[in-house]
């Protein structure tokens, strides 16, 4: 019989509750949650943690030199430096719109990353 335990602050509300996710062979036992999302939190924190990566890339004839951007999705936590890695050499031109896919299946995640703002072309 094995037994693994662990403590998580949950992010998916306002209360940040304090949860301690418990697996004992195939089951799984979440305390310390003041709601349904803090269940599947702590069950996802434990078995497959995820994360949002934000960054910024090089923009071309725009307002600014950089432009905001996330992935679509959360990507698992072990691909995220392959993410930024993927996102250091990238080079887009203006103009752009919130959403837009800016790199699309990211370090073989299968998510693309998207502009976070619109940018419009400038000067030429």
């Amino acid at each position: 019989m094995s037994q693994d335990a662990r403590e998580f602050l949950c992010i998916r509300c306002p209360k940040g509750c304090r949860l301690k996710v418990v697996r004992k062979d195939d089951e799984i036992k979440v305390e310390g949650n003041e709601c349904p999302l803090g269940e599947k939190y702590g069950r996802e924190e434990l078995l497959n943690p995820r994360r949002i990566v934000t960054s910024t890339v090089k923009i071309l004839n725009a307002m600014y030199p950089r432009l905001p951007v996330r992935t679509a999705e959360p990507v698992p936590k072990d691909k995220i430096m392959d993410v930024i890695k993927a996102l250091k050499g990238v080079v887009i031109e203006a103009p752009v719109k919130r959403g837009q896919v800016v790199l699309d299946d990211v370090a073989n995640t299968g998510i693309p990353v998207i502009a976070e703002r619109d940018m419009e072309r400038v000067g030429e």
